[in-house]
């Protein structure tokens, strides 16, 4: 037999089809006048979407859960409102905006935070409707039940879309000063912190996601052969976002990736992680990048104990990170370089991270990783928290300390460059030397070499706890540059700087 060519008649695969839904969604939304920019469209769209894959979800449940009764009465489920036809024009905009989104903004009043209900309410806490024709609604929401959250092969396409549509509105969010930790940084954290099986995962500052997901990766979520593996899994990984823009995001970023009820809390983190610290609350592991460079309110602040008090939130996290984990946790983070030689209160955070937890590894990150919202420099830190559970106040001397010596690691730039740009972003790759180098688990094998070195808790305690040790291998200081070279970058950052405000005058001047 002949072997039959392929037509249009022939299902597009899961991913060209749904890429071709997005496309339609997109190009409708532009044109409706309420929304402006990637920063309205996509958490337009992750509203409907989780919507529609509640509504999915729930004709699944009653399955797998017997007892599971619907969450939402009849008339304000996706398949009843969404699903006909009819409804359309001022009729629908009025549904959604007095009565749909109101009821589901009051399932967060429920008096159990960690209830379905009261999650959904979180979600929408700070959802609006922005489209302002029904009719536009009306086809957007066609589009939407093209996509099928039963049907693994949709749910692996969809994420891949998202994920796409993440890495848009992240830069959008970048020029109205809020920026979010690069992929390549996250698997790297993840895959260096090994969480396992069993091992319960929390990102305090989850933004949209990343982190949570790439956990779900390592964890082999996909893999999963049963319904209790991959709840087992789902139950583990953790999260906390302030924001509910980032809020709505990791939800539904969350379920894209296979989870049905992300354990993702809204709130203060710092505030949340106070109120619950205690040993029945911790957790194996720690994967994050808190805020930092900003100002935590006072009530909070008065939550920590005394010593231990400053506004400067990233401080904060790592305080409230210390109390968090177990006896034998781990925990990998973004740092700014703020935080490796600060003084007074950082200088006994820093004290009690080196009596408390064993600080092996520093990664120290070159300029540009954050481009363009960012020039902070920063850091990568690695430790794990002694075994015995035992307390600074009860270590009084060098030998008791759990940081013995601490390990630097220098990420630089590909050959010929200087630093990351937003056009030439770091790439995973680039940290093959750094894991190949790393020792494993056991970190075994370590060598100093150009870009590694070591250095002893007695130098540190010496130096006062100041963590910004250059690497001395390095002879790229501004003091043995020659001046040629020294005006040749700056000349470069500036046509940087300079392209960088083109494009954002082009992107307000569009959207005037």
């Amino acid at each position: 037999m002949a072997r039959r060519k392929a037509t249009e008649q022939e299902p597009a695969a899961p991913r060209q089809r749904l890429g071709s839904v997005i496309k339609r969604i997109r190009d409708l939304m532009r044109t409706d006048p309420g929304l402006n920019g990637d920063l309205d469209r996509l958490p337009q769209l992750s509203w409907m979407l989780f919507l529609k894959a509640f509504d999915d979800k729930e004709q699944e449940w009653p399955v797998e859960r017997p007892d599971y009764q619907p969450l939402l009465q009849e008339n304000y489920r996706w398949r009843t409102w969404a699903g006909n036809d009819r409804f359309t024009g001022e009729p629908l905009v009025e549904f959604i905006n007095d009565d749909l989104l109101p009821r589901l903004r009051a399932l967060g009043d429920t008096s159990t935070s960690a209830d379905l209900a009261s999650k959904i309410g979180h979600v929408f806490q700070g959802v609006e409707n922005r489209m302002r024709s029904g009719y536009q609604i009306r086809e957007v929401l066609n589009e939407i039940n093209k996509v099928d959250f039963t049907s693994s092969k949709d749910v692996h396409a969809m994420a891949e879309l998202y994920e796409s549509m993440l890495q848009e509105v992240r830069d959008a969010a970048g020029d109205s000063g809020e920026f979010y930790t690069p992929r390549p940084l996250t698997k790297f954290i993840v895959q260096q912190v090994d969480p396992r099986p069993g091992e319960t995962v929390l990102d305090p500052a989850a933004g949209t996601g990343g982190f949570l997901v790439e956990t779900l990766e390592h964890l082999g979520m996909e893999r999963a052969e049963s319904v209790r593996e991959r709840r087992d899994i789902e139950r583990s990984i953790r999260g906390i976002e302030k924001k509910p823009l980032p809020y709505l995001l990791a939800m539904m970023n969350l379920i894209l990736h296979g989870v049905d009820v992300p354990q993702v809390e809204s709130g203060n983190a710092l505030a949340l992680l106070r109120q619950s610290a205690s040993p029945a609350t911790q957790v194996d592991v720690v994967v994050t990048n808190p805020p930092f460079g900003g100002a935590e309110s006072p009530d909070v602040v008065k939550a920590f104990p005394k010593k231990y008090q400053t506004a400067e939130t990233a401080w904060l996290f790592l305080t409230a990170i210390l109390d968090k984990l177990k006896p034998g946790g781990r925990c990998g983070i973004v740092l700014p370089n703020g935080v490796l030689f600060g003084e007074g209160v950082g200088t006994r955070i820093k004290e009690r991270l080196l009596k408390e937890c064993n600080l092996h590894t520093v990664v120290r990150l070159p300029d540009g990783v954050f481009a363009p919202y960012t020039s902070i420099p920063s850091n990568l830190l690695f430790f794990e928290k002694r075994a015995d559970g035992r307390k600074a106040e009860q270590i009084h001397d060098i030998g008791g300390w759990a940081t013995r010596d601490v390990w630097f690691y220098e990420i630089v730039p590909p050959a010929g460059s200087k630093r990351y740009t937003k056009t030439k972003p770091m790439r995973f790759e680039e940290f093959a030397e750094c894991t190949a180098w790393w020792g494993g688990r056991g970190r075994d094998g370590r060598v100093e070499n150009d870009r590694a070195w070591m250095v002893s808790a007695t130098q540190l305690h010496e130096a006062g706890f100041n963590l910004d040790v250059p690497n001395p291998s390095s002879g790229d200081d501004l003091a043995h540059r020659p001046p040629h070279e020294l005006v040749k970058e700056l000349i470069e950052t500036e046509h940087e700087i300079l392209a960088i405000l083109a494009e954002l005058q082009s992107s307000l001047e569009a959207t005037r």
